[in-house]
């Protein structure tokens, strides 16, 4: 993981439409629990409340965190509106939306400043 006094920020990606940011669902949901993916090293299973339903999301938080079971719990940003994705046997409904593993430090997760209510839109 790169250190945060060494961190430079990656070159910004190309102009895209706000047609493109539309399509997207990303949404706030409270992480219920947090359950081991048996048989790998970097998925765990979370449920996931969005106030009108819940739904299972796998995500590779093993290598990030010493204790995944620290955000249960807390709320969130998902992406809700991607096809569903079979990985280790589970099917995932959706993508945790976090920080920082893209540039190689530490993810953190994206989350409300307030409580708000489970299933608000970003945007």
């Amino acid at each position: 993981m790169t250190n945060m006094e060494t961190f430079k920020p990656a070159t910004v990606k190309p102009k895209i439409s706000f047609d493109v940011i539309d399509q997207l669902d990303i949404r706030v949901g409270a992480i219920e629990t947090v359950e081991d993916v048996s048989g790998s090293g970097k998925l765990v299973k979370l449920t996931v409340d969005f106030g009108d339903h819940k739904r299972t999301i796998l995500a590779g938080l093993k290598q990030e965190r010493q204790n995944p079971k620290e955000i249960e719990g807390k709320q969130a940003l998902f992406v809700v509106n991607l096809p569903p994705k079979k990985m280790m046997g589970l099917v995932s409904e959706g993508m945790l939306f976090d920080i920082g593993y893209a540039d190689g430090i530490l993810p953190a997760l994206v989350v409300p400043e307030r409580p708000v209510p489970n299933g608000v839109r970003a945007g």
